[in-house]
């Protein structure tokens, strides 16, 4: 039996969301009989909600998963390459890393309004977003995992006269395989909060929940608000659960004493 059927796995999270349900009912009620309607819907409005349209959001949950996903594929790629360069040329990470430090912390809403502006409301800007949200974790944790190599392997290996090509492949790569599953493990949730923010700024666009989210707001219809927002919620752990499924595998077959 896989460890995620078991009771002890998931009953806790069971009840934490049975609480929450309860909690979010027993508010919504008292504000409805209050007359204050419009702070938060009813659970069963939002039931309603997604019942109501399922095609609608599905829809857009497509499209700000893809978005999500181009935005992990090209960010992801980019750091990648880079982090093994800068794990080649220490020289060359002390010049860049503190550029992708700035990066990092420049608020990634300031980013998003020029990409529009210079791409337009298409998909193009929302995936720059999101890889740009994506870059910088998966960098830096890469290259902690590429210069974490065993040192007795590294120098056998070099010892054996092997080129800076074959420690790179046989050695540096598979040490650095659980360092690159944290960082998806970080950014594959993170990237959809990308994606999201990116239709939040493009508001010409016509699809995607972000776009959901706004107009609904504009509109004071919270159900379909909170709808979107649940499933951006399951979003998020299946992208987890999937990156925790490959980990295991992955790291069961190429590097069996990392897990």
């Amino acid at each position: 039996m896989s460890r995620w059927w078991r009771p002890a796995v998931w009953a806790p999270a069971a009840v934490a969301l049975l609480v929450l349900a309860a909690a979010w009912q027993l508010l919504a009620s008292h504000l409805v009989a209050r007359g204050q309607t419009y702070l938060l819907p009813l659970p069963g409005d939002v039931l309603a909600a997604l019942a109501g349209s399922p095609q609608t959001y599905l829809s857009d949950a497509w499209t700000t998963l893809s978005t999500a996903l181009l935005g992990v594929a090209l960010g992801g790629v980019l750091a990648a390459v880079l982090a093994v360069v800068l794990s080649e040329v220490p020289l060359l990470a002390r010049a860049v890393l503190p550029l992708a430090v700035v990066l990092n912390t420049t608020p990634v809403v300031a980013f998003a309004p020029a990409l529009v502006v210079a791409f337009g409301f298409g998909r193009t800007p929302k995936v720059l977003v999101t890889a740009v949200v994506v870059f910088f974790p998966v960098l830096v944790t890469l290259l902690q995992g590429l210069r974490a190599a065993p040192p007795d392997a590294l120098m056998v290996l070099r010892s054996l006269r092997a080129s800076r090509a074959e420690v790179l492949w046989r050695l540096r790569l598979p040490s650095a395989l659980p360092s690159l599953f944290t960082a998806l493990r970080v950014v594959l949730p993170l990237s959809v909060v990308g994606a999201v923010v990116a239709e939040f700024v493009a508001a010409g666009s016509s699809s995607g929940l972000g776009t959901l989210i706004t107009t609904s707001a504009a509109s004071y219809q919270l159900a379909p608000v909170y709808a979107a927002i649940i499933v951006l919620a399951v979003m998020g752990v299946a992208l987890l659960g999937a990156v925790v499924a490959v980990e295991r595998r992955v790291l069961a077959r190429y590097a069996p004493g990392r897990r």
